[in-house]
């Protein structure tokens, strides 16, 4: 029985180039034989190696262009570390076994959106058609249900690596014997799962006061930098606070970083962000009141822009892109 993984290093997933750019590949998990059986070379979820679930439903595997043969529907499968695979044995693809890719790129072209063209041209130079790429590269082609996953895996593999020491006793803990998604205690058996910080992000609209054009409310956060070009603006998010509901943190979020008020809070969508494992909790609400007073910590500017003379604004694939272009293409126009 063959089994096959997702390679992964931090926030980046081993990937081959193709045609259409970027796309994850998969790795063989080898076999061993047990009293004549052939069974999988560890347990399905063991630190460095989790079990991917496939969590929707086949049409959002769907991918363009669908005519590639890279772009079809790949089943639920495993992930594992590049130091896993490594430490394992693990075939990796001829050019990685000496770590060349990952240490001829500075880091900043591994993990930020900003400098996808950089890395791309360093690649392209140097001739390399397997690499690791940054989720947040690949988000912007991604099908839903292979985003998902690689999500899950990032998310679960961090986990392992953060979650070594009982936070009860100190002791050493162990991944469940059993497979289940948790590390045990062998001293005090506290299981320790892993944990979601659910997270809500919120487009505000208003029409224009002066030409009644929808406007939406758009903040360049210090999280973003202060690049050469094009600042960068994304929606107001924040993280749900214990004890409130959705609903209450997207409204003390709002007030906190802007000071505005709201009515019409409605859910439309949520997405997983493995960074490091938030869910995003996707509303959208309409402007009453108040004058814009920013939570200067957080926030360098914030105001709210015509439809037609939007600034920069996160990439495609991010829950924030999502909602921007809902509202967007409500108006008859395109992004």
């Amino acid at each position: 029985m063959m089994n096959s993984a997702f390679v992964l290093d931090n926030d980046t997933i081993l990937c081959r180039q193709t045609p259409e750019g970027w796309w994850p590949m998969q790795v063989e998990l080898p076999a061993a034989t047990v009293d004549g059986k052939e069974q999988s070379i560890a347990t399905p979820y063991q630190v460095g190696r989790v079990e991917l679930l496939a969590s929707l439903a086949p049409s959002n595997w769907e991918a363009k262009p669908s005519s590639s043969s890279a772009f079809q529907e790949i089943p639920a499968t495993s992930a594992i570390t590049y130091d896993y695979a490594k430490n394992n044995g693990i075939a990796v693809p001829k050019g990685l076994e000496n770590d060349s890719t990952l240490t001829s790129l500075p880091a900043s072209s591994k993990s930020s959106a900003s400098n996808h063209a950089l890395l791309d041209n360093a690649l392209s130079e140097n001739n390399v058609d397997v690499a690791f790429i940054s989720y947040r590269q690949l988000l912007t082609q991604l099908p839903a249900a292979l985003a998902s996953q690689l999500s899950q895996a990032m998310q679960l593999l961090r986990w392992q690596a953060d979650t070594q020491f009982c936070s009860r006793c100190s002791a050493a803990v162990h991944a469940a014997r059993s497979g289940e998604r948790a590390m045990v205690c062998p001293v005090c058996r506290l299981r320790q799962y892993p944990r979601v910080q659910p997270c809500v992000i919120t487009a505000i609209t208003r029409p224009n006061p002066q030409t009644g054009e929808m406007q939406i409310l758009l903040a360049h956060h210090h999280r973003y930098g202060r690049p050469a070009t094009q600042l960068q603006y994304g929606l107001i998010a924040g993280f749900v606070e214990v004890g409130e509901s959705l609903e209450h943190a997207v409204v003390r979020e709002v007030g906190e970083e802007v000071g505005i008020s709201l009515q019409d809070i409605r859910y439309v969508s949520s997405q997983p962000w493995p960074f490091p494992s938030n869910l995003m909790l996707g509303f959208r609400a309409t402007y009453v009141s108040g004058a814009i007073v920013l939570q200067e910590d957080e926030l360098s500017h914030a105001d709210f822009f015509d439809i037609s003379n939007l600034p920069k604004i996160p990439f495609r694939g991010s829950i924030a892109y999502d909602l921007i272009a809902q509202i967007v293409h409500e108006q008859g126009v395109t992004l």
